[in-house]
This record gives C-alpha cells, sequence and structure tokens, in this order.
C-alpha cells in the first residue's frame, strides 16, 4: 500500500531485458535505503516491485511482461529519473490517497502550462473506457504521484503541479507526448462499476419481464 507522495527521486543504472521480464537496478536516495529489506515493496514510477536485493543504496527488481505492457517501465532507459515511493507504514500519515502500485493503464501528455513555479499537464486517455472513472475533483496517481483533476475535456484531462511537486518529483523532466502512469481511485473504480453491474442487471430483468408479458 502506498500514499502517492513521492519520497525521492531513483535513478535506474542498470536493465537487463529478458524476453518476458526486465530486471531493473535503482539508485535510491540514501535515506530510502535505511532499514530497506528484501521483499519489500517499492513504487517505480508508481508501480509496486519487490525488492530482491538490496547493496547499500542500490535495490534490485523485477518487472514481468504485464507490467511491462501496461506501465512505461518497458521504455525507461538507463539513466532515466524515476519517481520512489517506500511502502506505507502501521501509523503513517496518510497525505495523499490511498494507492495498490497497481498500474491500470498509461496516459499522454498533450500540453504543459506553465505559469511561473506552477505546472498544469493535460493527459490523454488512451483507453477511452477508462473514461468513466475520470472525476472533476476525483483523485488520480500519475507516476506514482497522488493528483486531483481539475478540469476534462472529452478523453483529456488536467492536473495542477504545485512547485514542492514539480521540484520533487520527475514532474519536472516531463514533455509532450510522453507516457505516465496511471492509477485509478481505488473507491471511484469500485463505485463505478458496482453501480454499473446494478444498472445492467435492472435492465437486463427488465427486458426479460416484458418478454413474459
Amino acid at each position: 500500500m502506498f500514499t502517492g507522495i513521492v519520497h525521492g527521486i531513483g535513478n535506474i543504472v542498470f536493465i537487463e531485458k529478458k524476453k518476458k521480464s526486465n530486471i531493473y537496478m535503482v539508485k535510491l536516495p540514501s535515506i530510502l535505503s535505511q532499514d530497506l529489506k528484501i521483499g519489500a515493496s517499492v513504487a517505480h514510477n508508481g508501480c509496486c516491485l519487490t525488492v530482491k536485493c538490496i547493496d547499500n543504496d542500490f535495490i534490485v527488481c523485477d518487472a514481468v511482461e504485464e507490467t511491462l505492457k501496461n506501465t512505461n517501465l518497458g521504455i525507461l532507459n538507463i539513466g532515466d529519473y524515476i519517481n520512489i515511493e517506500r511502502s506505507v507504514k502501521y501509523g503513517d500519515e496518510i497525505g495523499g490517497h490511498i494507492i495498490s502500485g497497481h498500474i491500470i493503464d498509461t496516459t499522454e501528455i498533450s500540453k504543459i502550462l506553465k505559469n511561473n513555479d506552477n505546472c498544469t499537464l493535460w493527459l490523454k486517455v488512451r483507453n477511452v473506457n477508462l473514461m468513466k472513472y475520470i472525476f472533476y475533483k476525483g483523485f488520480v496517481c500519475l507516476d506514482g504521484v497522488s493528483l486531483t483533476i481539475s478540469d476534462i475535456i472529452k478523453n483529456e484531462f488536467c492536473v495542477n503541479i504545485i512547485p514542492h511537486t514539480l521540484l520533487s518529483t520527475t514532474i519536472k523532466y516531463k514533455k509532450n507526448g510522453d507516457l505516465m502512469n496511471l492509477e485509478i481511485d481505488f473507491y471511484t473504480q469500485t463505485i463505478v462499476d458496482t453501480t454499473e453491474r446494478l444498472i445492467n442487471k435492472k435492465y437486463k430483468n427488465f427486458d426479460l419481464k416484458s418478454e413474459i408479458i
């Protein structure tokens, strides 16, 4: 479990690409490697990966085929920077919103608007079926950053980035066309899917009764 509050920026120092998985070695900020244990969960750009090896400030994690297909991890290169968050512990402050680290898809940056130290990102949802989960003032997680939706136009939505978030995450490196990992708020997804299922069930029963009559 994570909160969408990025703890620091990691640097990819090694990638081993296999047929159906990749192995990543990432250098963490020293403070994030403290008390880290093998088997721990660490969010890489919002994607939950399991630590299988630790060497001082360096960690090694695997990303399987499904992860590479649904996230931007598969297009990263050695030298790239990623947002890092350690898993939340009992008693920690929840400053963002509860996220699982399970990326649903990637979304493409269509426009970046900068005004002094503030920034607005417009993002295009490539799978239009996911737009039913996008609500004004709703939560999303982009590359591991908990953000609030401030506007929606067709299959695009925008989020506002405050100076602190811009400074402390990889968003400052983003450009038009870049892909960001998208995780939908779990509770929003559950409510939408449940409501949709109940409505479909109601209409299905209504149609059956109509045929009998």
